[in-house]
């Protein structure tokens, strides 16, 4: 029992002699000593301008909400709605349906990575994953675009459809638009529905 006892003092022994050699090693050599200061300050900046960071955060202001829009557009009425407008409203068109993507405006907006988007109809972009803008002033009916890109076009479009809300369909050259009058969901499906169909 007494070489129990004597083994964990010297194991003590052993590991506070080592404690203390590592303490002495940092606080005896001016370079350690420098090294440590630096590093619990560093520790102390990040750990600080975390909790500030949390602290500090603005309460992001919502954007006033938008009355809800409800009508077709011709390509030129379109380019109207890219965002530099006084209420900021961004729509986008996607194989001949606009939508209100507003509320992604931090890609479609002034300054996203998608802004060439805003205003226009994105469908050929999208088929060939460019982000130069779409000048054309003509309806464009995609009638070039091969099988594979016309897929890719109505993924988009399902993605759009989901995420952001319908406005109305793009019209082509001479068409006349239609009148919307209620403002139910279940008729902004089958608006959109209809619009393919025709």
């Amino acid at each position: 029992m007494e070489n129990t006892v004597d083994a964990d003092a010297t194991a003590a022994q052993a590991e506070s002699s080592y404690l203390a050699g590592v303490l002495r090693e940092i606080f005896y050599s001016p370079m350690n000593l420098a090294l440590v200061s630096i590093i619990c300050f560093l520790v102390y900046k990040i750990i600080r301008d975390r909790t500030e960071s949390i602290r500090d955060v603005p309460q992001a202001q919502a954007e006033p909400e938008l009355p809800k829009l409800r009508r077709d557009f011709t390509v030129k009425e379109l380019r109207h709605y890219d965002g530099n407008q006084p209420d900021g409203r961004v729509l986008v068109a996607v194989n001949g349906s606009v939508y209100d993507v507003t509320k992604g405006k931090r890609f479609y907006g002034p300054g996203g990575p998608y802004a060439t988007f805003a205003g226009r109809d994105a469908s050929r972009n999208l088929a060939t994953f460019s982000v130069v803008a779409n000048e054309n002033e003509n309806y464009d009916d995609l009638s070039d675009l091969g099988a594979m890109e016309m897929d890719t076009v109505r993924d988009w479009e399902m993605q759009f459809k989901e995420k952001y809300e319908y406005v109305g369909k793009l019209l082509r050259n001479g068409e006349q638009p239609n009148t919307y009058e209620n403002d139910s969901d279940k008729d902004d499906e089958t608006a959109a529905d209809n619009d393919k169909e025709e």
